[in-house]
């Protein structure tokens, strides 16, 4: 059976997307290399970024910490938690910038009540669970937006603030900083209010029913990409500067944010 492997989360603009291709050309030779049978020769685009994380041909994907926790816990294996070198991000650690449009004159976080709040998803640690942390402190009886606009990607989120139909979004820091380098034009017109709390990064994950050898493997193979001469410029074009192995427990930052959301009495953003 031909195993599956989707790297969906980081694919925009369309210079980290052909990157990211790059990427498991080098991984998916490494691994073939290693006596992996089986292993795809591209990745799936045509799935949606959630669909491969359940599948039980599932060779390599990347998934977020909130529904990493949240849905996949015990269902999924971590194997390594990328490292980004974009502002924002510390070491395996990241986080998002609060983002409001270029010219308003919000310049506090208690100055966004009333307003509107676009999300990406309800299921994004970077676009929700950091947002409401950090509105948590002004939210009144449960609430602090008039409105909250889900949007489906963080693009879509900059692109309602920049033209002034959405006030907030929280967007992640490896996403802003691939469109301020290949875009720049996208991110002109907002700007960073402020940063979020940060937790540990988008881990990449493999089937619950991997073997120890098979993880191995990938940890091998992401490790030669991390060291390689030869695949420095493909690196860089990522902003990548390695692979962490992070304890699942690591990822309890995720939930600690939410739980100290809902002791504010702000348990949903709303």
């Amino acid at each position: 059976m031909r195993r599956l492997a989707s790297l969906a989360m980081y694919r925009d603009p369309p210079v980290i997307a052909e990157a990211t291709r790059e990427l498991w050309t080098y991984v998916g030779g490494r691994l073939r290399a290693a006596g992996l049978a089986d292993v795809p020769e591209a990745l799936d685009e045509g799935l949606a970024h959630d669909a491969a994380w359940r599948d039980p041909r599932l060779l390599l994907a990347q998934t977020c910490g909130y529904p990493f926790m949240t849905q996949l816990r015990g269902q999924v294996r971590m194997v390594a938690t990328p490292v980004y070198d974009d502002p924002g991000c510390k070491g395996a650690l990241n986080g998002s910038f609060v983002i409001v449009q270029a010219n308003t004159a919000i310049a506090s976080v208690d100055q966004l009540r009333s307003s509107v709040a676009a999300i990406n998803d309800r299921a994004s640690n970077s676009g929700m669970n950091l947002l409401r942390h950090t509105v948590a402190p002004h939210a009144v009886d449960r609430h602090f937006f008039a409105q909250v606009l889900e949007s489906g990607s963080h693009r879509a989120s900059l692109a309602l603030v920049a033209q002034g139909k959405a006030d907030v979004a929280a967007i992640d820091c490896v996403t802003f900083g691939n469109l301020a380098r290949f875009a720049p034009e996208l991110v002109a017109g907002v700007r960073i209010l402020t940063e979020t709390a940060k937790t540990p990064g988008l881990p990449l994950i493999t089937r619950a029913g991997a073997s120890e050898d098979e993880v191995a493997m990938l940890r091998t193979a992401l490790n030669d990409l991390a060291n390689d001469p030869a695949a420095a410029p493909l690196r860089a074009a990522l902003g990548l500067k390695g692979f962490m192995v992070l304890a699942e427990s690591a990822y309890d930052a995720v939930l600690e944010l939410e739980r100290d959301a809902v002791a504010m009495g702000y348990p949903a953003l709303a």
